[in-house]
């Protein structure tokens, strides 16, 4: 930054960074069409895509189908397990941002049918399409875990920031009250694919900044359990969090795999090469396996071969995210079998490209739009300093804000676009002007 940037100067440089990513596309001249176009899935993916459809169609009839009443802000969920932000901060309405001209059935998706073109409800009400979105997200499989009790987590020193804005909530008073006694802390994360991979690191992170501030780091251990051999996927950003890991003495095991727990003895057994290992813990922040929705899995969606093929990820083109046997089908968010893309950052690129050959399709044009693997994580690692990591299918880090934020530096202003400026760039993204 340059060196005579204030406060006040890397404020306003954050908040014209939130501005350029909430700016919308240039308007276009509506499509008339008759198709129907239903949308399984009204979270990020969803309900983005539901906007965009609205703004670049008329006459479409455009249905999406969940049942969750509520939409979680899910990016919050760290900053309400760090004690920043209180779960209220992450909830809404889904109603609020279901776009005019569009409709929400209340109901999940119990049967998707491609051949037939129809899917249907919980309820057994059948719903027929021209196209269909498949945004279903993932499915959080805590069960895989043997002896976890997602009701405990808040209570024998037992965390897990995914499953929810209030279970996040009672992570951070179980990390609080290890903060304040210390110990020894186990993080980890899945085999499995996972969204935001770099949660996991951050909140190793997050805990070693508490623990400091209250001046008891020399009373904790830190260990980190990585499922592989790398801390993350692209090799430059997992030799800066080991570094930096070493740096602040947060001990890594690599191949360990959490098998299962025994929150009342607290300890936790992992799978590893030579065989099971038990680990005693005094905190743990749990990472559940995440696979496809049922509703997915059971269709003939997912992968038939290849490593998205175990946990039903749908069988989707990695750049235009249209499905490979059923081309009137597209699969965006974290239920597409991409290499990369479990994250917010990553629908808001993925959902215009599948919408542009969607409308393609039905203009009799060929869309150029490709999505290149883009993703990226704000990765905190203390309170008031993140690293921007931007990557793509490659692994070749694509810096959205070259001269302004180095995406390998501990910046303040990359804390502030995470505490302040993401929110209101995702709540864009869900209308269709992101």
């Amino acid at each position: 930054m340059a060196g005579g940037l204030g406060r006040r100067g890397l404020m306003a440089g954050a908040a014209a960074i939130a501005a350029l990513g909430a700016s919308g596309a240039a308007a276009e001249h509506p499509v008339r069409t008759r198709a129907k176009i239903v949308i399984v899935g009204a979270g990020a993916a969803g309900l983005a895509a539901a906007s965009r459809l609205a703004q670049r169609l008329d006459g479409a009839e455009i249905t999406l189908l969940d049942r969750r009443r509520e939409h979680l802000y899910q990016p919050g969920f760290t900053l309400v397990a760090a004690g920043l932000k209180a779960p209220g901060y992450t909830v809404s309405a889904t109603r609020d941002y279901v776009p005019r001209g569009a409709t929400l059935i209340e109901e999940a998706a119990a049967e998707i049918d491609p051949v037939g073109r129809s899917v249907t409800t919980e309820s057994g009400r059948r719903v027929p399409y021209d196209f269909l979105i498949v945004a279903t997200g993932l499915a959080l499989d805590y069960a895989a875990i043997e002896g976890m009790d997602v009701n405990r987590i808040g209570r024998d020193g037992l965390g897990s920031v995914y499953a929810g804005p209030e279970q996040a909530a009672a992570t951070w008073r179980a990390m609080s009250d290890f903060a304040d006694r210390g110990g020894t802390a186990l993080f980890l994360r899945p085999a499995t694919e996972m969204k935001c991979a770099g949660a996991p690191l951050k909140y190793a992170f997050i805990t070693d900044d508490v623990l400091r501030r209250r001046g008891n780091r020399g009373r904790a251990e830190l260990v980190y359990n990585a499922h592989n051999r790398a801390l993350f996927s692209v090799p430059i950003v997992a030799e800066k969090v080991r570094m930096l890991y070493q740096e602040r003495g947060i001990r890594v095991n690599h191949d360990h795999v959490l098998r299962a727990i025994d929150p009342g003895r607290r300890i936790a057994t992992f799978r590893t090469p030579g065989g099971d290992v038990e680990q005693r813990y005094d905190f743990i922040n749990v990472v559940p396996p995440m696979r496809a929705p049922q509703v997915v899995r059971n269709s003939p969606l997912p992968w038939q071969s290849g490593p998205f093929a175990a946990d039903g990820w749908a069988e989707v083109d990695r750049h235009t995210l249209r499905h490979v046997r059923f081309p009137e089908v597209f699969c965006v968010g974290d239920v597409a079998g991409v290499p990369k893309g479990k994250t917010a950052a990553s629908v808001k690129w993925q959902v215009p490209v599948a919408v542009d050959h969607l409308i393609a399709t039905i203009q009799g044009r060929q869309s150029s739009e490709r999505y290149n693997g883009y993703t990226s994580c704000p990765l905190i690692t203390r309170i008031g300093r993140a690293m921007l990591v931007e990557f793509d299918y490659n692994d070749n880090l694509v810096p959205s804000f070259p001269g302004v934020i180095a995406p390998l530096e501990e910046l303040w202003i990359t804390w502030i676009m995470k505490e302040v400026g993401l929110k209101p760039t995702y709540l864009a993204m869900l209308r269709g002007r992101a």
